[in-house]
């Protein structure tokens, strides 16, 4: 039996150059998966995911190490097996308020690449969607509300939400229920101009 991790703190990434190591798509497939399944993955694992040669995934598992996002995982008892773990389960990328060109520039580009792959699930979606079951094609859902708040009930709402999407993080979830399936949940609350 695998002993779980305990939930660690969310760790802030503002270092211009860890933005623009992560601002990689397989290097986001990769960071995604290690920070999702429990007791890591290698390289071949990882590569499936990141749809890349297992050399071309080392490559890229190596530099993320470099940056400190991910480790070394204990061995599951095969010396030549190298497993990796990441660092953290969540990150937070936040150049910050004082932050150089450089920074934003690192920290524009990173985002860029998330709605990149964001608006490509949507789009995977949507070419998929008639051949889904019902049950699924049904509990999908697309939203976009305009909504008057003040920052600190902008705040509060957040942080509702993400009290409400904790317990199902698949991180957290020793035991998910048959039938279950992975879900990208996509929230943006960016004040108007």
């Amino acid at each position: 039996m695998t002993e779980e991790r305990p939930e660690q703190r969310r760790v802030t990434i503002s270092d211009p150059q860890v933005m623009r190591a992560l601002a990689h798509p397989a290097r986001m497939a990769i960071m995604e998966h290690l920070s999702t399944v429990e007791g890591g993955a290698t390289a071949t694992e990882c590569a499936q995911i990141a749809g890349l040669s297992p050399s071309a995934t080392s490559y890229h598992l190596r530099e993320l190490a470099k940056y400190g996002l991910i480790e070394e995982a204990p061995s599951r008892g095969d010396a030549r097996e190298r497993v990796w773990q990441a660092f953290s389960p969540s990150y937070y990328i936040e150049s910050g308020p004082d932050a150089d060109s450089e920074a934003r520039a690192a920290e524009a580009a990173l985002v860029e690449a998330h709605m990149a792959r964001d608006s490509q699930r949507v789009r995977d979606w949507i070419q998929r969607a008639p051949d889904e079951p019902r049950e699924w094609y049904e509990a999908a859902w697309f939203s976009d509300s305009l909504l008057q708040l003040t920052a600190e009930e902008l705040t509060g709402l957040n942080n509702a939400i993400q009290a409400l999407i904790e317990p199902y993080r698949r991180r957290l979830r020793a035991n998910p229920p048959a039938g279950s399936r992975s879900v990208a949940v996509q929230y943006r609350a960016l004040p108007l101009d």
